[in-house]
Order: C-alpha cells, then sequence, then structure tokens
C-alpha cells in the first residue's frame, strides 16, 4: 500500500513527475530532469548548444530509460544531425534500426506557405503523431520551433498555433524539448514559447579573454523548485556536461584515516601523520620555492603506498617534470609504467576554466585516484579572475571531497616576503582544510627555503618556520635551529654550525689535556707514594732490626744480673779440718 503524503506540501511536490534527461548535472540542477509529459523551451543564440541539448536528451531517454524518441528537425537533414551527433559518441543510425528514435526532416519553404494561405499545424500533428505510434515515443524533440513559423506574420495565428502545439503536446503526455532562438528582448523571437511552456532554459555562449564558455540557467520551472544561478556548461566528447551542484551542499564524509606527505619533516609538523584523506592541501609560493617538488613528492608517496596518483602540471611539459624531478630523487616515470601515476600536462590557456573543470571530472572518474594534485591552480586563469577561478576550484574540491581523493593545489605568489601572503591564494585559502607557504629568504647574500604551516584544520600542527632543502633523496626539511632568541638558516646556521664543532672540539681537546695532567699527577703521586711507603717499610724494618737487638741486649744484660745475683746469694764453702795424726 503507497505511504499517504503527510503534508499537503508533500502531495503538491509527489504529484509533480519528472522525467531524468541522463545529461550530467543537468537532472542535479532541475532536482530530477524535465517535467513528464509536457513541453520544455530550450532557448538560445546560435552555436549555444540547443540541439545538442534536445538530441542528447532522446538519445540518452532510448538507451538509458526505455523511453524512445521522435526528433523532427526543421533546419538540417536527418543525415547532418546523425553525423553531428557522432562526433560525441552518439549512434543514431543504430538507434533508428533498432526503432528506438525515429528522426524525420519537415521542410518548412516560406513560399509554399504563402501560397497556401491560413497557417495551421494539422498536417505536422498527424506526421508527428504518426511516427510517436510508430515507435511507441515517449519523448519529443521539435527543432527549431522558428523554422516552423518562418512564413507566419499574424501573431494572432501564432499565438493560436503555439497553444494548440503545446496541449497537443500535453494531451498526448509526451515529454517534449522545443529549441528556439534567442530574441532581441525576449527569451525567444516571437516571445510567446517563454509563456506557454512548463519548463524554460536558456542556454548561453561567451567569449571573455578570447575564450568561449557556455552557461545554463533555467528561467522557469513550474511546480518544481530549481537551481536559479547561471552553471557552466560543455559540449564534449561524452556529450553535455553541466557542472554538478550537489556537492556544494557539503554533505560529503569526513575521513578520520592520515595520508603522508612524502617528506617525513613535514609529517612531523602534522602531528606525524600527514593530512587526513579526502582532505584539501594549499601550497602556496614564489617562484623556485619548491611548490612543484612537494606536489610531485606527494604524489611520489601515493604510488609507493600503491595507491593512484592523478598530476595536473600547467608550467611543464610531462618529460620535463619527469626530468626534473628526477634531479632530487623521484623516478615518476616509473610508477607511470606500473599504471599508478598520470600525469595531464596541458596549457591553462587551451581551455576557459569550466572547460578546464569537467575535462578533471572525466579524468578523475576514469582513473580513480586516490590522490590529486594540480599544479598550479593560479595559470588557470590568465585575466586575474579570480571570482571565476574560485567557483571554478569550489566545485573542482567539493567534487575531488566526494570522491574521497587527497588534493594538493600550489599557488604563484609574488616575491615579496610574508607580506604576500594575504594575495597569495586567488581567493581560496578559506576552503582548503590545509595551508602551507613555501617562502625565498634573503639573508647574508643568499636565498634560503623555508616552509611553515599556515593552518591545517582538525589537528595539531608545529607553528615553526622550518628550511627546506632539496638533495639526491627527495625533499628535506632541517630541524630548527636557534642562536639565542634567533633562529639560523643556510650558511649561517652552517657557519655557525662549523664555529659550534670547533669549539666543541677544541674543549674536547682541552678536556683531554687535562685528564692526560691529571693521570700523570695521579701516576706521580702514586709513584711518591710508593716510594715513601718503601722508605716507610726500610725505616720500619731498621726500627724493628734496633728493638730486636735492644731487646737482645737488654735481655743478655738481664741475665748477666741474675746470674750475678745469684753468684752473690750462694752461701760460703764450708772448711773440712785436718786430723793430727795425719797432714803435716
Amino acid at each position: 500500500m503507497p505511504r499517504q503524503p503527510t503534508s499537503p506540501s508533500e502531495s503538491f511536490v509527489q504529484s509533480i513527475s519528472k522525467v531524468p534527461t541522463g545529461i550530467a548535472g543537468l537532472d542535479e540542477l532541475t532536482q530530477g530532469g524535465l517535467p513528464a509529459g509536457r513541453p520544455t523551451l530550450v532557448c538560445g543564440a546560435a552555436g549555444s548548444g540547443k540541439t545538442m541539448l534536445a538530441a542528447e536528451f532522446l538519445v540518452r531517454g532510448a538507451s538509458q530509460f526505455r523511453e524512445p524518441g521522435v526528433f523532427m528537425l526543421f533546419e538540417e537533414t536527418a543525415a547532418e544531425l546523425t553525423e553531428n551527433m557522432r562526433s560525441l559518441g552518439f549512434d543514431l543510425a543504430k538507434l533508428q534500426r533498432q526503432k528506438k528514435i525515429a528522426i524525420d526532416f519537415v521542410r518548412v519553404e516560406r513560399s509554399e506557405i504563402e501560397e497556401t494561405g491560413e497557417y495551421d499545424l494539422e498536417g505536422l500533428f498527424i506526421r508527428l503523431g504518426h511516427a510517436v505510434d510508430r515507435i511507441g515515443a515517449k519523448r519529443v524533440v521539435l527543432d527549431t520551433i522558428e523554422a516552423l513559423f518562418a512564413g507566419v506574420s499574424n501573431h494572432a495565428i501564432l499565438r493560436a498555433e503555439l497553444r494548440r502545439l503545446f496541449r497537443w503536446l500535453k494531451d498526448r503526455g509526451l515529454t517534449a524539448v522545443i529549441t528556439g532562438e534567442r530574441g532581441e528582448s525576449s527569451f525567444t523571437r516571437y516571445g510567446l514559447e517563454e509563456y506557454v511552456a512548463d519548463c524554460v532554459i536558456l542556454l548561453d555562449q561567451r567569449i571573455a579573454n578570447q575564450i568561449s564558455t557556455r552557461r545554463l540557467r533555467v528561467v522557469k520551472y513550474r511546480g518544481s523548485a530549481h537551481g536559479t544561478n547561471e552553471y557552466p556548461f560543455l559540449i564534449g566528447t561524452n556529450g553535455i556536461s553541466v557542472l554538478p551542484i550537489t556537492s556544494l551542499a557539503l554533505l560529503h564524509t569526513a575521513s578520520h584515516e592520515r595520508v603522508p606527505t612524502g617528506i617525513p619533516g613535514l609529517d612531523q609538523m602534522l602531528g606525524g601523520l600527514g593530512f587526513y584523506r579526502g582532505s584539501s592541501v594549499l601550497i602556496s609560493g614564489a617562484p623556485g620555492t619548491g611548490k612543484s617538488s612537494v606536489a610531485a613528492s606527494f604524489a611520489d608517496a601515493a604510488c609507493a603506498r600503491g595507491e593512484r596518483a592523478l598530476l595536473f602540471s600547467y608550467e611543464e611539459s610531462r618529460s620535463q617534470l619527469l626530468r626534473n624531478m628526477q634531479s632530487i630523487g623521484l623516478d615518476l616515470q616509473h610508477w607511470i609504467d606500473k599504471g599508478l601515476l598520470h600525469v595531464e600536462a596541458t596549457r591553462p590557456t587551451l581551455h576557459g576554466l569550466e572547460q578546464h573543470l569537467v575535462h578533471m571530472y572525466d579524468l578523475v572518474r576514469a582513473f580513480k585516484p586516490d590522490v590529486v594534485a594540480v599544479d598550479p591552480i593560479s595559470n588557470l586563469t590568465a585575466g586575474g579572475d579570480d571570482a571565476g577561478l574560485q567557483l571554478t576550484l569550489m566545485r573542482l574540491i567539493d567534487f575531488l571531497k566526494t570522491s574521497n581523493a587527497t588534493a594538493m593545489f600550489t599557488t604563484l605568489t609574488p616575491d615579496g616576503g610574508p607580506q604576500a601572503v594575504a594575495s597569495s591564494e586567488v581567493g581560496v585559502s578559506s576552503l582548503m582544510d590545509s595551508w602551507l607557504l613555501l617562502t625565498n629568504l634573503a639573508y647574508n647574500g643568499e636565498r634560503t627555503r623555508t616552509l611553515q604551516v599556515l593552518k591545517s584544520r582538525g589537528m595539531a600542527h608545529s607553528n615553526q618556520v622550518r628550511e627546506f632543502t632539496f638533495s639526491d633523496e627527495g625533499v628535506g626539511l632541517v630541524d630548527v635551529y636557534l642562536h639565542g632568541d634567533q633562529v639560523l638558516t643556510g650558511t649561517a646556521r652552517i657557519a655557525h654550525e662549523a664555529r659550534f664543532q670547533a669549539a666543541t672540539d677544541l674543549r674536547g681537546r682541552d678536556h683531554a689535556r687535562r685528564m692526560r695532567d691529571l693521570a700523570n699527577r695521579r701516576k706521580a703521586l702514586d709513584a711518591q707514594i710508593a716510594s715513601l711507603l718503601l722508605e716507610a717499610d726500610e725505616r720500619a724494618g731498621e726500627v724493628e732490626f734496633a728493638i730486636a737487638r735492644e731487646t737482645f741486649e737488654a735481655e743478655g744484660i738481664a741475665a748477666r744480673v741474675r746470674d750475678i745475683a745469684q753468684a752473690r746469694a750462694a752461701p760460703p764453702p764450708k772448711v773440712t779440718k785436718r786430723s793430727k795424726s795425719g797432714g803435716a
């Protein structure tokens, strides 16, 4: 059971049926396509693309939406239309054989109309109705209506027949596209068709700075909301492309994944992880600061991760870019051979901004890159049309965000130092998620490249100014070198490092000398101590010997004293008396 509308406004919107045109961007602009079963007037000056739009409306309907169509021509023959549409890749002859499209050329001669008398479209209705019934057509194109009414001078008849034509198409339920030439003071030559048609689309072709651009505007659309601004469109090899506007609603999803830049020092300045995937990065700087090298390093790093990279070069040819990048150790030809890198090198003046943008869209859709680099965007406009460039880049940035492609844009700034920052980005810095500034600093007779991160949304980033160098190993950033309250770069840093290293070596040698003197003194003291110890040992031996001798002598004296004492303490010997008879 179908859902019932919940409000009168919703019921009104649901009652409006639309038919998709299949034309890139136009269905987005009209929020679904052209009004079903109603006539749409496509008006514009000669060469604005009316016939091409109408023909593609039929071809897309027959090939993509299974809605056969009738193309009724009043100015060019069927063979001429078939040949013209073949240049856009549409095979009308094949669709005619498949009975998906019927082409009818109606020759209208003013003299014949005058001879016939009162003008009447009844014969046209019969002829058109027969073609519609023959293939079961749902779509009809009439090209152009001025040729149909070329011999009618009576405005009353013209008005009546126009209303009859539009009413006949509505009664048959045919979704019709009617082309008309632009009038001097109205949208069409007669100024009547725009009032009768339910939808009016105005095509315009203009020349600015010797470059042709086409614009499309929906003047009115009964019963439906639609974009009311002018929108660029192109007629390319794949048909008509109206620049899409849905991405301007800012509905893309923000990724939390980080993408390395290919420059380790720059990754450190961005928290060690690089940019967010799907973000937009602006590299601005004066000539010779290394913008192209940063963009090439970014693309090279993506290819090294196995991702696809698309590089647009508007200053150098492909071979020149490959040669120059080899001088800093980047072999981009290797990635081209592997199919991971595509370099698109063209002159900015080859096309207008819109055609460049559509060409970028086509390449991105076909190549499906993970990384896109545009070098430089400032060359896309030669006349200083910053407003047009800003609109173009806004659409490109939003398109790449919806494609989840990380984009890097470079832009040229005047070589005037930091004061050129404010005018360095042709009005697009506010659209960028990250902004890097490369500068040349002239000091002590030399130029030094520096890099700083002016902004990087959603991540912590360094506020330091880092020296930027090139070598055979690629692009590098030198660590910040402070001397007092100053940051030294270039030869000033090298000279100070040399002086500091010399002073460090001198201090090292002085310390080594002092340590040797201390060691020698210690050895001398150790020798002196050993000599003193030896002398002390000798003196101790002599003392011990003297003490032993004295002890020995003392003991000998004591022994003699004891002997004498003992001798004196003994009793006298007894005298034995002799007998008188014995002895003499």
